[in-house]
């Protein structure tokens, strides 16, 4: 009986050893070794461009961030920033910032709509703003890491694209909390820019996404899921983005750099957040990821219980580092690619940190609603 129960459970790790190199050959490989550097497109060379920002309190954060904006390589772009009920002194920098940079557009919003919750209402109002068709995302507590940052999205865009998805980095701080969170953002963004590489687009995130005020229109806006706080980036590119309207731009220059959370429970708070709009996804989004997440989870179950089991397992113990080198491989090829550093050597624990966490907090989400985005 113990050999028939070892026998099981060495074939089922080898099955899911298959499933895990797959994604990593097939899926991420084509993002990470086949990423050209984008062409100039004569087409949106140098189209009109509005950068719409939602703030809400996020005074020392504008101060610090905005001018990086005001201040980009690029002949004709406006930024709409929206100030949502701000109780801080937004108000009296943007004003200042106005005198300085002509094309910066002032939205207040003193009050909320009720039946929208979150941040959706006031992002719609900037778009409705925005004088120019191509729209560029960013958060108030964004940096763009080049001047050309602009230039660089506006330039991955074809004749028949929409929607241009593009990575929103972490800054570097010391901690282990902030390693977590660069790791995830990477693994999350390995994923999302992958399958839109083989024209299966699922997501983007709001810190660094750009798509037509024409799109959103067509859309009908955030109407389909306003009744869900979160989700004005994912959700939105879930259900607008097809395998001909989306592209992607993936080198330094394109990247932003935000502020990462320094307390584990906010950290939390904000996965919950982003967790909570993925059972909104596409059946064969939901397919695909659930696919990948389990995988990942019992790619280390059995993988352990089949060594346990079996310790001199010859194949299991190839499979196990194959799957393990390519996942660094992977890793390492889109950290030079986005100028990302230190993390390489701590993946494999990273990993099980998050892998254990994720089913955690997908749990809570079905206890604990949350509804407001600040």
């Amino acid at each position: 009986m113990n050999e028939i129960i070892t026998s099981y459970i060495s074939n089922s790790f080898y099955i899911i050893s298959g499933i895990q190199i797959l994604f990593y050959l097939v899926v991420f490989g084509r993002l990470v070794f086949f990423n050209k550097e984008t062409e100039a497109n004569v087409y949106t060379n140098e189209e009109a461009v509005s950068v719409v920002i939602v703030a809400r309190n996020e005074y020392l954060n504008l101060k610090r961030f905005l001018p990086k904006i005001l201040n980009q390589n690029y002949p004709n772009f406006e930024v709409v920033l929206v100030n949502h009920s701000s109780t801080d002194d937004t108000n009296f920098l943007i004003k200042e910032l106005q005198q300085e940079f002509s094309q910066l557009k002032y939205v207040e919003i003193k009050q909320d709509i009720n039946f929208f919750q979150g941040k959706k209402f006031p992002l719609s109002m900037g778009i409705k703003s925005a004088k120019n068709d191509l729209l560029l995302f960013t958060d108030a507590d964004c940096s763009p890491d080049s001047e050309n940052w602009i230039s660089e999205m506006v330039l991955a865009y074809k004749e028949d694209t929409e929607i241009v998805l593009s990575y929103g980095a972490y800054k570097t701080e010391s901690g282990f909390l902030n390693k977590i969170i660069r790791y995830d953002t990477i693994r999350v963004a390995i994923a999302y820019l992958s399958f839109a590489k083989w024209r299966i687009p699922y997501m983007g995130v709001g810190r660094n996404l750009s798509y037509r005020k024409e799109l959103f229109y067509k859309q009908k806006g955030f109407m389909s899921h306003y009744k869900i706080a979160s989700g004005d980036d994912d959700l939105f590119v879930n259900k607008a983005a097809t395998r001909r309207n989306c592209e992607i731009i993936l080198n330094e220059k394109s990247k932003t750099i935000s502020i990462p959370e320094n307390n584990f429970s906010n950290w939390i708070n904000q996965k919950r957040r982003h967790l909570s709009t993925g059972t909104n996804y596409r059946n064969v989004h939901l397919l695909l990821l659930g696919t990948l997440e389990l995988s990942t989870i019992l790619f280390y179950i059995l993988g352990i219980t089949t060594l346990i089991l079996s310790p001199i397992n010859i194949i299991a113990l190839s499979l196990l580092a194959i799957r393990t080198a390519l996942m660094l491989i992977i890793f390492k090829k889109f950290m030079i690619i986005t100028n990302e550093r230190k993390l390489l050597l701590l993946l494999p624990l990273l990993e099980i940190i998050i892998i254990t966490l994720m089913p955690i907090l997908n749990l809570s989400n079905l206890l604990i609603k949350q509804r407001k985005w600040k």
